[in-house]
């Protein structure tokens, strides 16, 4: 009598099992699904509306507010009034929200300010690397919303609405253009969470799109989670597996009635097959010369986490990646804003700068739009009772700052100003969905024109408003 032996494990059960039904179907799989397709096959690249000044997106997103008078917007009067009152023709200009900070007293600016490049923008002393790129830089200063909470704000600056209910902006990119990359995510976000707030999954979320288009996370430390072929697989074993599975999933998706969660888990197979051969070569950064870890800072313990972010963004961008996200946690500085500045500075200006530079000198900063900024800005006032270096700032959504560069952007400007304090613009006020409309601009796509039918309406991005900012952009 012939002895069986029944410790296989549940892969092993699973493969040898399943190999015996794929084998049946590989055939008409091979024809008929995209889980078999030739890489070159792969990726899906719809037309724009118009000519694109831009290919791809990278959101440098400061979680948290960074302070705007205390980086990129100066000001005088502010150094002069320190500890006084907000004068009551500022205070009568302030929106009526939450925490704005209008009966605290003025907070000057630990941090000087310099003019540098031949456009003599003023940079704060935080930022002297990214401070050298700053001809290359379009700063918005009259930026400002009304939601003075991290997570709405997150929403509103990432998806355009407060509530977290629509799709995110690369969502929105990848449904209107697809993706250049053959064998990684359209949409990627990375991020370096030092402290709170917890982000927000609506930032990356596709919201009522279909949920292939949502944003796919990378680990800090591991890449692309599950994406390395496991033990003793080969590339047949893969495929033949992913064709069961997909044979599977196909089978109960039939009865089913459009549903996009199980059609997107039912792709992502075939893209965590491809990711597999691809993404651990494109994670690799011991493959990059020695100058260029050392200028991103991925050996200093300080630059190294968002360095490394911002040097694949760069690798990604090479790959066809369409939207890379990467968020810097930790500015939240409603105390100690002297040494929670200088701590988030130290880790991001660097590693910033490091890439301007480099995509500059590859081509690619020309058609590659590069945004930075938070969910808002912060306070000229400090919070609380606290005094000399413990002192910091609360949220300040009515003005702040953010800046774009490269994608057709022009460099070495400034649009809109706020009042001489800092609290709201008093020229050019922009909001979070004219921001949105540039960025689709950039790309080709004109936000009236890309329409997603969801409960009887032609949804489109920038259905709470929103105009494109065309002197933030070149001409002819």
């Amino acid at each position: 009598m012939p002895v069986f032996d029944i410790s296989l494990n549940r892969r092993v059960l699973f493969r040898d099992a399943g190999f015996g039904m794929a084998s049946i179907a590989l055939n008409s799989l091979m024809q008929q699904e995209t889980i078999l397709a030739s890489p070159q096959n792969a990726a899906h690249v719809a037309q724009p509306h118009f000519r694109p000044t831009a290919k791809n997106v990278i959101f440098l997103f400061m979680s948290g507010g960074p302070g705007h008078v205390d980086t990129w917007d100066p000001k005088p009067q502010l150094q002069q009034m320190d500890g006084e009152y907000v004068p009551s023709s500022i205070v009568a200009n302030v929106p009526n929200i939450p925490r704005s900070g209008v009966h605290s007293k003025l907070m000057a600016s630990p941090f000087s300010f310099q003019r540098y490049g031949e456009s003599g923008i003023d940079v704060s002393s935080l930022l002297p690397h990214t401070a050298r790129h700053v001809d290359d830089l379009c700063v918005i200063r009259s930026l400002n919303h009304r939601i003075p909470v991290h997570g709405p704000g997150e929403c509103i600056t990432l998806t355009g609405s407060g509530l977290g209910d629509r799709p995110s902006m690369g969502a929105w990119i990848t449904y209107g253009l697809g993706s250049l990359a053959q064998n990684l995510p359209a949409f990627v976000v990375l991020s370096s969470q030092a402290t709170g707030p917890a982000p927000q999954r609506p930032g990356w979320a596709s919201g009522f799109l279909p949920a292939r288009y949502q944003g796919t996370l990378l680990d800090d430390q591991e890449g692309i989670p599950y994406s390395e072929m496991p033990n003793l697989y080969s590339e047949k074993d893969r495929r033949q597996q992913l064709a069961f599975i997909r044979w599977m999933n196909r089978q109960h998706l039939e009865q089913q009635s459009r549903n996009t969660e199980l059609q997107a888990r039912i792709e992502s197979y075939e893209l965590g097959f491809r990711m597999q051969m691809e993404a651990p070569e494109v994670l690799d950064l011991s493959t990059e010369s020695i100058e260029t870890q050392q200028a991103y800072g991925i050996h200093d313990k300080t630059t190294a986490a968002f360095g490394r972010h911002c040097l694949l963004a760069r690798r990604l961008v090479e790959q066809g990646v369409r939207f890379i996200q990467l968020r810097n946690g930790g500015w939240d500085a409603h105390g100690s804003l002297k040494g929670n500045h200088l701590n988030r500075c130290k880790a991001t200006d660097q590693p910033i700068a490091a890439l301007l530079a480099d995509l500059k000198q590859r081509g690619l900063l020309d058609e590659t739009l590069v945004v930075w900024g938070g969910e808002f800005g912060r306070t000229p006032t400090t919070e609380g009772s606290r005094t000399g270096d413990s002192r910091g700032r609360d949220h300040s959504p009515a003005g702040y700052t953010m800046w774009l560069a490269g994608g057709g952007v022009q460099g070495g400007k400034v649009i809109g100003t706020t009042d001489e304090l800092g609290f709201v613009p008093v020229e050019q006020p922009l909001s979070p969905h004219d921001l949105h409309a540039t960025v689709l601009h950039t790309l080709g796509l004109d936000q009236h024109k890309l329409v997603y039918p969801h409960n009887n309406r032609q949804e489109i991005p920038t259905v709470l408003g929103g105009e494109v900012i065309h002197n933030a952009l070149k001409t002819g």
